[in-house]
């Protein structure tokens, strides 16, 4: 039977469809809010390091150069420990105690059609070993050949074949031997009109226990070759493009005679659709897997225009791409390049589109070009289900491949047919509880772009989690949690100090000292020194800190529709061109809002990890004119910096920084007035 929202119609080749049905305005930011930092970090802890590699031919795109492009690592079914890392360059390694050796060279096998210095995922792109591989040896690959160096004909393909996706079996000999000796046959050939967005990756679900429907199929999440962007490829019943594949490679009832299309699959009795299809409607199905407390399959989807998502997948699901961005229509013929996306109709439900768990966006920057690439894609994760590490039990833990956020959901609140669910940034720790950024992990001697994580994640047999960077070829394993700026600061305190005389403002006559309360009366105006920020006082009573723990009632004056109202507190103020401040603010959307920043003999330097360095910090923090409650802290041995809002458990903001390993404290605003009571500064002393 027909999936709700397909038709007849559907099956039909087709290359272009009219615009949809769509509102008459365009959404230009379709998620406003940037995921929420948690107080929750990982601790990190280097597992492997592969050796150099390269793609062939040699690349064009610098983000293919990378130290060696590993993709994903998973544990060999067969009780031996052993880890399996494919590159995709050509070498697939099994790891062992961290260590990594060549069990099998892919690329040579296939060479000279072995192809993968084009798009991002082409090359070895991954591999899938048999539940039952300890006593068969039968493992899958994926790999990639370029369509003018091979005479082979696909089993399907787009118009103007660049190259082809190549599922291959192999059997080994000696499935414990530590290098493969043995056979391989091939599966399936999938040819392909476009660069980028192949056959992205393989999979048996490993909740499947034998004599289930599901056990031992081989699961494919097949891309739309690039091309889906303007044509309706995804939609068609007829193409394995932008498709999830599920096949049976014990079978053999498939049109090549080379695998088996199970009679569970929902599109099975429709005539003239592939039979081999278990969902539909994706542009660049990344990475999928399996909560193994649920058995629900989770799915990474990379966006085109501006949404990221991740789905629940289930059999006969229309995912809507190139119809629907996430939850947003998609225009695949727009007057205005920049005119892509458009709220859903209001009899939408009609359609069967399946909108995604959870969602966020690109943030471009202001007058970003709209046809170029912002570099944003989602790496889709797992739910932990592990022991180790129990603050992680029910999190599913994805990030952002491109700049290495690593964040999580509660997969319980990851509803199909309900709001998205929020999502959180986790902090990261090295062994040695450091806090860095994968960045700092991945980037020192990386080939090509060093901002570029290329973020991936992996688990053992035991439901323990893997992060790995192409980047510079390591694997770190996530061996336990620690909480952002959670270090004793010290125990001398300072309080009730509303009196002037405790304070040095930059303009006294704008400032009123009450018995409770230190009152910037009259906005703030330019100084010498650094262009910002405008007016501040510095508490003089007490101490100057190292450590330090500030705590605060502040309050704004102006009107809320003011969209610029803030306020900041200085910390590590050392003098008028030397110190740090955190910016709290109704608005994110102008640069200077919602952040932690440094001045040091020059303008302000923004340093918070939320902001993502073109358009979006923090959420918005104070929005009324009524008092919150805010505390910072500023541990200048590791660097950590975390604000808080109105109680909250999870930080506001983050940063690592050590320029300033004292100071005093202070309050002001940029060109508003405000208010600050009940002030408590502890900490150590200088």
């Amino acid at each position: 039977m027909l999936t709700a929202g397909l038709t007849t119609a559907t099956v039909l080749l087709s290359t272009v469809a009219a615009t949809p049905a769509r509102a008459a305005t365009a959404t230009y930011d379709p998620i406003p809010e940037m995921p929420s930092q948690s107080g929750l970090g990982l601790v990190l802890q280097e597992y492997a390091s592969f050796p150099q590699s390269s793609p062939n031919p040699a690349p064009v795109d610098q983000r293919l150069v990378r130290k060696a492009r590993i993709n994903t690592i998973s544990e060999v079914p067969d009780g031996s420990g052993r880890l399996a890392v494919p590159d995709l360059n050509g070498n697939l390694y099994l790891v062992s105690n961290g260590v990594p050796h060549v069990y099998l060279d892919v690329a040579n096998t296939f060479a000279p059609q072995f192809f993968s210095g084009r798009g991002l995922g082409q090359g070895f792109g991954y591999v899938a070993f048999d539940p039952e591989f300890r006593a068969n040896g039968r493992f899958y690959t994926l790999h990639t050949e370029q369509a003018s160096a091979t005479t082979v004909v696909p089993d399907y393909a787009q118009p103007n074949t660049i190259y082809h996706g190549v599922i291959t079996e192999w059997t080994a000999t000696d499935p414990a031997a530590g290098t493969f000796t043995g056979t391989h046959r091939e599966v399936l050939r999938i040819g392909f009109g476009g660069q980028i967005h192949g056959i992205q990756e393989i999979k048996f679900n490993p909740t499947a226990k034998r004599h289930d429907g599901d056990y031992g199929l081989l699961y494919l999440a097949v891309g739309d070759g690039g091309k889906g962007v303007g044509n309706t490829d995804p939609q068609n019943l007829g193409m394995p493009h932008g498709k999830l594949l599920r096949i049976d490679p014990r079978g053999h009832n498939s049109p090549n005679g080379k695998y088996g299309i199970p009679a569970s699959n929902p599109f099975v009795a429709h005539a003239g659709a592939l039979g081999e299809i278990y969902s539909i409607g994706y542009r660049d199905p990344h990475r999928f897997s399996w909560d193994t407390a649920t058995g629900k399959l989770y799915l990474g989807h990379i966006g085109e225009h501006a949404v990221e998502s991740i789905y629940e997948v289930r059999a006969g699901d229309n995912m809507g791409w190139s119809e629907r961005e996430g939850s947003f229509v998609f225009d695949r013929n727009p007057a205005n390049p920049c005119d892509r996306l458009y709220p859903l109709p209001a009899d939408d439900a009609k359609n069967g589109y399946v909108y995604p768990v959870a969602a966020y966006d690109h943030d471009p920057a202001p007058g970003w070009n709209c046809t170029s690439d912002v570099g944003v894609a989602v790496a889709g994760g797992y739910v932990y289900r592990g022991h180790d590490v129990p603050a992680l039990k029910g999190k599913y833990i994805f990030g952002d491949l491109v700049d290495g956020r690593v964040l999580y959901t509660e997969a319980k609140e990851m509803r199909r047919g309900q709001a998205p669910a929020q999502i959180h940034r986790l902090s990261l720790f090295d062994a040695a509880g450091r806090p860095v950024r994968m960045q700092d992990l991945s980037g020192p001697g990386a080939p090509g772009d060093p901002n570029r994580v290329d973020l991936r994640f992996g688990t053992d047999a035991a439901g323990e989690l893997y992060i790995l960077a192409k980047a510079n070829a390591k694997v770190w394993k996530v061996t336990g949690t620690r909480t952002f700026a959670d270090g004793n600061v010290g125990h001398a305190k300072v309080r009730n100090t509303t009196g002037a005389a405790n304070w040095a403002p930059v303009t006294p006559s704008k400032w009123q000292f009450t018995k409770d309360e230190v009152i910037l009366a009259e906005a703030g105006t330019s100084r010498p020194g650094p262009r910002r920020p405008f007016e501040y006082a510095i508490l003089n009573a007490g101490p100057e800190w190292k450590s330090v723990e500030i705590e605060a009632q502040v309050r704004l004056d102006t009107p809320v529709e003011v969209t610029n109202r803030d306020v900041i507190i200085v910390f590590g103020w050392q003098s008028d061109t030397q110190f740090y401040y955190a910016h709290l603010s109704t608005d994110n959307t102008i640069y200077p809002h919602n952040g932690i920043f440094k001045v040091n003999n020059g303008d302000r330097e923004r340093i918070e990890y939320q902001w993502n360095g073109r358009s979006r910090g923090a959420n918005p923090a104070i929005t009324d004119a009524d008092w919150h409650q805010v505390r910072v802290v500023h541990l200048p041995a590791t660097g950590e910096i975390a604000v808080y809002v109105d109680g909250s458990k999870d930080p506001l903001m983050t940063a690592k920084d050590t320029t300033f390993g004292s100071g005093r404290v202070g309050f002001g605003s940029f060109d508003n007035v405000g208010r600050i009571r009940d002030l408590e500064v502890k900490g150590t002393p200088a």
